[in-house]
């Protein structure tokens, strides 16, 4: 249900290089929400860094939408960086797990199926 690699790089370096990864891969992204300065901010002990990248391919979110609109909830796609136990890691839940189990319509597949090559490719790259 998850995709997840681990990466050598430092956080801050991880994160820069997913942004240009999902820029190169015809994708953009629309907000990247820092979770661990959030919590931190708020006043909660989280001493993990977290940023989740809301992506978006314009054309494929409109086949999802043009199939079943109630799929707004589920986009865009995020990809996460993030640290655990002082190790950096890049994620995503697979787009193809995260459709079927919320729209029966076999158009649905092939779509989040490509959308999902596309996004673990961001990830090995950014990686």
């Amino acid at each position: 249900m998850y995709y997840i690699v681990e990466s050598d790089k430092p956080f801050e370096q991880a994160s820069a290089d997913l942004e240009v990864a999902v820029q190169a891969g015809g994708f953009g992204v629309l907000h990247v929400h820092d979770l661990g300065n959030t919590l931190r901010s708020k006043g909660f002990p989280f001493t993990e860094a977290c940023r989740v990248f809301e992506v978006c391919n314009p054309g494929q979110a409109s086949k999802v939408l043009g199939l079943d609109l109630r799929l707004n909830m589920a986009l865009p796609c995020r990809i996460s960086v993030y640290t655990d136990q002082g190790r950096t890691r890049i994620g995503l839940i697979p787009p193809s797990d995260l459709l079927e189990g919320l729209s029966k319509d076999p158009a649905l597949l092939p779509i989040a199926r490509e959308v999902e090559t596309a996004l673990i490719q961001m990830v090995d790259a950014a990686r």
